[in-house]
């Protein structure tokens, strides 16, 4: 009579495997962690290398250095003027939109890149979840404010520059909140159908361009940098599976296509509320007695 003896698995292989599986999962969220925190610094360098270098041409040419005048920066009566229309710098932003949208009811090849990209991320970072995105779509807008506080002055006063900062907002949220109402795309993690178009990367890019729109005459490096990290927040969102790939690339377009948009329309805007003869307000910040505000005064 034959016998089988069965021989229990060893407690310390399972450990070991565990452990194996555990400095794995380990490693790939420390890589993560450092691709991150590269990332946000070639940020910082480019927009450091950027700012280094006006301030150098400003030390050389004593004329550019013209005294600090906090009123004036949020002058309203400064005429703005009209910008004409050309087709060509809205190809990229159609584009953009336009792959979005073939993508969502798309059933081959684009819907396909959509699922394994989101397969791919998912299997290299599972448990992948940060929330730095939050805070990075507005980030290249925050530049301008300090850019232009530190001296260094871009195509507008704040006040203007506001303005159209404001305006892009309210055409990138109106325009990407029916999108998403209308198509109604369901989210890779299941939360909800609000996925196409991705709002983050929709306001990272229009902040984005507004930076660039603002600084391309006085440093390309500066517009560069916001376009990095608008596309680190439009990767982050998928890392944290909230949005497709179509859903980011979209979002890209909606953005800069809300920044171009304002740029033409703001000029007829102003016109409506001043001209030359009523053209004297003043929108800036205060502070008094422990309360601190906006203030928009002006004279009729």
């Amino acid at each position: 009579m034959r016998y089988k003896y069965l021989i229990p698995k060893s407690p310390f292989i399972v450990t070991s495997e565990f452990l194996h599986n555990s400095v794995i999962v380990l490693v790939k969220s420390q890589m993560m962690k450092s691709f991150l925190i590269t990332l946000l610094m070639i940020s910082g360098l480019a927009q450091a290398y950027a700012i280094s270098n006006i301030q150098h041409i400003q030390s050389i040419d004593s004329l550019s250095i013209v005294p600090v005048d906090s009123v004036g920066r949020w002058y309203a009566g400064n005429p703005v003027p009209k910008k004409k229309f050309m087709p060509a710098a809205f190809v990229v932003p159609v584009l953009f939109a336009g792959y979005g949208f073939a993508a969502v009811y798309d059933h081959g090849p684009l819907k396909q890149l959509d699922v394994s990209t989101r397969a791919e991320l998912q299997e290299d970072h599972p448990l992948f979840a940060a929330h730095v995105d939050d805070y990075m779509q507005f980030a290249p807008a925050a530049a301008v404010y300090a850019l232009n506080l530190s001296g260094i002055k871009g195509k507008h006063n704040l006040f203007d520059a506001s303005m159209l900062y404001v305006t892009s907002a309210a055409i990138m949220g109106v325009s990407t909140h029916f999108v998403k109402k209308g198509v109604g795309r369901e989210r890779p993690d299941g939360s909800g159908f609000n996925s196409f178009p991705s709002g983050h990367t929709a306001s990272a890019f229009m902040a984005a361009e507004f930076l660039h729109q603002e600084y391309k005459d006085v440093n390309p490096w500066i517009g560069y940098a916001g376009y990095f990290v608008a596309t680190a927040t439009g990767t982050l969102r998928m890392y944290n599976n909230k949005h497709w790939f179509s859903d980011v690339v979209a979002g890209a377009g909606f953005g800069i296509a809300a920044t171009k948009i304002s740029y033409l329309v703001y000029p007829y805007m102003k016109r409506l509320f001043t001209t030359k003869k009523e053209g004297n307000f003043t929108f800036m910040p205060f502070h008094q007695q422990g309360s601190t505000g906006l203030m928009l005064s002006g004279r009729f």
